[in-house]
């Protein structure tokens, strides 16, 4: 896998436990899972980094995490106890791989196909998801399903939070900007890492794991800017290209993005066109946030109005809490 799963432990705690043939795994004072026969590894945490994020650089914010966690890493075979449940409202999206291919059996799809983010849903993302439907449909598939599937695990502070983002693509396939009739909306329970080139393959993965034949990628998939300078931590059509070549992704393929931006003479979003430069408006997400933050309305056609207004009431209950 291009990421490691792993399970940091401190020195004490592998003193403590070496001795151990099995030991309970807690989450919140409640038992979730026995780990048996464990073995005890050195974290080598600049290894990892370095493997991972291709820089050791202590600003990133997942790199600051793993260099704050324990020395040792423990692996062994796990039982998990029962099924794990976040009991946040949401769980009701925590599909499995098994229960979203019977989903989609069921809804009769003969193709799926995956959009990952970890942001709200606007007008651009939506054309990308709409124009894929579209070519499906052209190839000659009948039932082209899309799974939805926003990352539900740790995120950047300044990142929308799961539980408004959820209620963000709810009033998108309210207003059928996506149609609810053959979109599946889950959770992704996996953190962000913002590892670039490595993580999509991760996600790519996973989504092929819970039967998905096509994916979408995006431009600068799980980046960042880089935490001192600023610039695009990674190349930003390098993860789409490293989807094309990596090994394991046998029974996917995979779906390039295509750069959409606001269209000011068509008043949607569109597909860019370099010959018509100047008709296009590209809103960063910085500035989505900064409009949402200050209670101002996007240019028409950018976001679902239903959608838009869940941003400016999540920002103001943000000044509320302060």
């Amino acid at each position: 896998m291009s990421i490691p799963v792993v399970l940091p432990v401190s020195a004490d705690d592998k003193t403590r436990l070496e001795g151990c043939s099995e030991f309970v795994l807690t989450h919140g004072g409640r038992k979730v899972a026995i780990l048996r026969d464990p073995e005890f590894y050195e974290h080598r945490k600049e290894e990892r980094c370095s493997h991972v994020w291709g820089t050791t650089c202590a600003k990133h914010p997942y790199i600051k995490m793993v260099m704050e966690s324990g020395d040792w890493l423990v692996g062994g075979d796990l039982q998990v106890l029962e099924r794990i449940r976040w009991n946040d409202g949401l769980d009701q999206y925590r599909l499995t791989p098994l229960e979203l291919k019977q989903k989609c059996k069921e809804m009769n799809a003969d193709a799926v196909f995956a959009f990952q983010l970890r942001n709200p849903v606007h007008n651009g993302h939506a054309l990308l998801m709409q124009d894929t439907r579209r070519r499906l449909l052209e190839r000659g598939y009948q039932h082209p399903v899309l799974l939805l599937h926003p990352l539900g695990g740790w995120t950047k502070d300044d990142d929308v939070p799961l539980d408004w983002r959820m209620k963000q693509h709810a009033a998108v396939l309210e207003e059928e900007v996506l149609d609810p009739r053959s979109t599946v909306v889950a959770i992704f329970p996996s953190p962000m890492l913002y590892a670039g080139p490595t993580e999509v393959q991760w996600h790519c993965r996973s989504r092929m794991v819970a039967g998905a034949n096509f994916y979408i990628v995006g431009r600068d998939p799980a980046g960042m800017p880089h935490p001192e300078t600023k610039k695009d931590l990674y190349e930003p059509t390098h993860g789409a290209k490293v989807l094309t070549m990596a090994p394991g992704l046998t029974s996917v393929e995979i779906i390039p993005f295509r750069v959409a931006a606001y269209n000011k003479a068509k008043k949607a979003m569109d597909f860019y066109d370099p010959a018509r430069h100047n008709e296009f408006d590209f809103i960063s997400g910085t500035r989505m946030r900064k409009l949402a933050r200050e209670g101002e309305n996007p240019p028409e056609g950018f976001m679902a109005p239903k959608a838009w207004k869940v941003l400016t009431d999540y920002y103001r209950s943000l000044e509320k809490n302060n």
